[in-house]
């Protein structure tokens, strides 16, 4: 007997809804969460697709997250947009936001978003993905409970903070996507591993008195390794400038977990910014993306960041999502 369950998008992306609904979130942002849900599996990122819907549902159930929340947007200036996610899930906030900040760029050149009150946004790249897809440049930034300790300490300060960067092509699509911690990996893959019974390579997480371990258990009890030492760090500062205290967000030292039910709503934040390239540009900007882009592609063995999770967006329609049997059924298990 197999393991594993194959599922179309369709019936994932149904499984994923009833799971959520019966959890105590309304359809409306059941609905945004699962779009970001499906884009995860789309992407080829499981870590954030149908493997994160139990605690999406936990977090429901326990009131940690409120799944009746109403967002709400205020427009600063003309380009500036604060949206306030009101303890609830990330995902409609941000789709509120982008419907002003998208013809605001579009209009102005730049607009920005500021997003206060939130929770986990899942994948940071399939937000900015979106504005890309309306033609802008999209650059997003999240920030998460404290995982990082600063250079020579061993108590977490920052999260893993994401950034993200999004370039549009000249057809409607995407030409470029960046999307990576401010750690050596996602805290998500220490969870994975975790579940799974597996190791880690050293290097990617410290124990909680600073050493190197490969146990993932352990690793979550401690602190995850920067990616590039200091610069790893700063790059987490930045965005947890940008995505908390600039938002009028909880800071990372602050925020409760996103992996279990303890404590209050995380009350996290994210920041955007979307830039119409045409408005500094002209013409020109796709030739320069394509020459660019060009340069990367003629070498052999080379590869664009983000190939593989656009390439993925092609694949998976066709063999669907496939998931171990106990993630299933334990989805299944909140559907009643």
């Amino acid at each position: 007997m197999s393991d594993t369950v194959t599922l179309t998008l369709e019936e994932a992306d149904d499984l994923v809804m009833q799971a959520l609904t019966a959890s105590g979130t309304s359809n409306h942002n059941a609905r945004k969460l699962a779009d970001g849900i499906m884009g995860a599996e789309l992407d080829g990122i499981p870590s954030h697709g149908l493997m994160y819907v139990p605690i999406y549902c936990e977090h429901a159930k326990c009131g940690k997250i409120d799944g009746q929340a109403e967002p709400t947007v205020e427009q600063i200036s003309p380009s500036a947009f604060l949206a306030d996610a009101k303890s609830g899930f990330a995902h409609p906030a941000i789709d509120l936001g982008f419907s002003k900040i998208v013809p605001a760029a579009q209009e102005l050149g730049i607009a920005a978003l500021a997003v206060r009150n939130s929770y986990n946004c899942g994948v940071l790249g399939f937000h900015v993905s979106r504005l890309a897809e309306q033609g802008l440049i999209g650059i997003g930034f999240t920030n998460a409970p404290a995982s990082i300790a600063p250079v020579g300490g061993t108590r977490p300060v920052v999260g893993t903070n994401p950034f993200a960067f999004a370039v549009p092509d000249d057809d409607g699509g995407i030409a470029l996507i960046i999307d990576q911690s401010s750690s050596v990996v996602a805290k998500s893959e220490l969870s994975k591993r975790a579940n799974a019974g597996s190791t880690i390579p050293e290097g990617w997480a410290l124990d909680p008195d600073g050493q190197p371990t490969t146990d993932p258990k352990v690793g979550l009890t401690g602190t995850m390794v920067p990616s590039g030492g200091y610069k790893g760090v700063g790059i987490a500062m930045l965005v947890e400038i940008l995505a908390a205290a600039l938002s009028g967000a909880t800071l990372g030292i602050h925020a409760s977990s996103f992996a279990t039910n303890d404590g209050g709503p995380p009350n996290t934040g994210q920041f955007f910014i979307a830039l119409n390239p045409g408005s500094f540009s002209g013409d020109g900007f796709h030739q320069r993306i394509g020459d660019l882009l060009n340069a990367i592609r003629e070498q052999d063995g080379a590869r664009l960041p983000g190939a593989r999770r656009l390439a993925a967006r092609k694949n998976v329609p066709a063999r669907g999502v496939t998931a171990p049997v106990a993630l299933y059924e334990r989805i299944k298990g909140y559907c009643a």
